[in-house]
């Protein structure tokens, strides 16, 4: 008996063997959605874990240029490492995606010849609605750099949905890191959020600021923004919290009131400043001390305060102020204290454009 070899059924030995015959029956194969861009630009790599509420009730509308559209999603990819033949720190992984970007690391101190000052730039002049970035940046054993912003990030108005960056740092043992990004200014109508998540190693240092301007003070805007949200977490390689520092300004309907100025929005200032030292170089009394003399020393109007962090994993301070010039003298004179005490070495002028 002759059988088909396409469908395995016997053939009628009356037929002809060279007419058609009819094809086996096969299986669809599974289509994979395409995904141009890979990884990076699906929603779960750039979208923040957690929105805050007083963010979210803005997400949706109908954008002309919704999130994930061309030129909505910035990625930045920075990794470090020491090199022992050179005997400083180098970048050895980068990538970025537009309008996230960086030029190359500089050694510009004649101090500390071994330490890469990184500036991140946006080649879109600022955050608009609907924009998601997300910065992951990652410090190897024994690495000592500096990464900041090059200029002011502004947040311009928005008439649909909210605006968010997601910063990832990761530092480990040994290492010596500053993350100091200059000042953030939400525009009036402006909705924004950013999160920074810290994986932080035991014997790691870190220098960690945050600067937010009520509006654009030379115009006399102040707080027209509609919500301003920031939350920084710190945790160790297993997962154990060192710190979470949460802040929430909603002037949003109230720019009109007298809600606007109120205590929940900068005591009726106009420039919120943080900074974060993480170190067990120095104890935490001793930095203490340094940051509130530097502070006092630089700062004759305005409020603020240093405290310990939790289980003496180092210092921070909150300062509210009103002079743009005054606030980055403080900042600088509080970040460069901590600098000298932890490095034997006075910090550089940071050259800016």
């Amino acid at each position: 008996m002759t059988a088909d070899i396409s469908t395995g059924r016997a053939l009628d030995p009356g037929a002809d063997p060279n007419a058609p015959r009819g094809l086996a029956p096969v299986s669809p194969l599974p289509v994979r959605p395409v995904h141009p861009g890979g990884y990076r630009l699906q929603p779960d790599y750039f979208e923040p874990v957690r929105v805050p509420a007083e963010v979210l009730r803005y997400a949706g509308g109908d954008s002309p240029l919704p999130v994930g559209s061309p030129g909505k999603v910035g990625i930045l990819q920075l990794g470090f490492e020491h090199n022992h033949d050179r005997d400083r720190t180098e970048l050895v992984q980068h990538y970025q995606k537009s309008p996230l970007q960086i030029m190359r690391p500089l050694y510009f101190d004649p101090l500390r010849p071994d330490v890469p000052y990184t500036y991140v730039m946006s080649s879109g002049g600022g955050i608009l609605q609907a924009d998601r970035l997300r910065t992951d940046l990652t410090f190897g054993t024994g690495t000592s750099a500096h990464v900041t912003t090059q200029a002011q990030t502004r947040v311009y108005r928005m008439d649909y949905d909210y605006a968010s960056s997601v910063t990832n740092i990761s530092v480990g043992a040994g290492a010596y890191t500053e993350y100091l990004p200059e000042p953030v200014v939400p525009f009036a109508g402006s909705r924004f959020y950013q999160h920074t998540s810290v994986t932080l190693d035991e014997s790691a240092t870190l220098l960690l600021g945050e600067t937010v301007y009520a509006g654009r003070l030379a115009r006399d805007e102040r707080h027209r923004y509609e919500v301003y949200a920031s939350d920084v977490e710190v945790r160790r390689p297993g997962g154990r919290l060192v710190a979470l520092d949460r802040v929430r300004l909603c002037p949003g309907e109230d720019h009109d009131s007298a809600a606007a100025p109120s205590l929940g929005v900068l005591a009726d200032h106009d420039i919120l400043a943080m900074l974060y030292v993480f170190t067990p170089l120095v104890p935490v009394a001793v930095l203490a001390d340094l940051l509130h003399d530097a502070l006092a020393a630089t700062l004759p109007d305005g409020l603020f305060g240093v405290s310990a962090l939790p289980n003496d994993a180092g210092v921070w301070m909150r300062l509210v102020a009103n002079d743009p010039v005054t606030v980055a003298r403080a900042t600088h004179a509080a970040a460069g204290a901590a600098h000298e005490a932890l490095t034997g070495f006075a910090a550089p002028a940071i050259r800016k454009m």
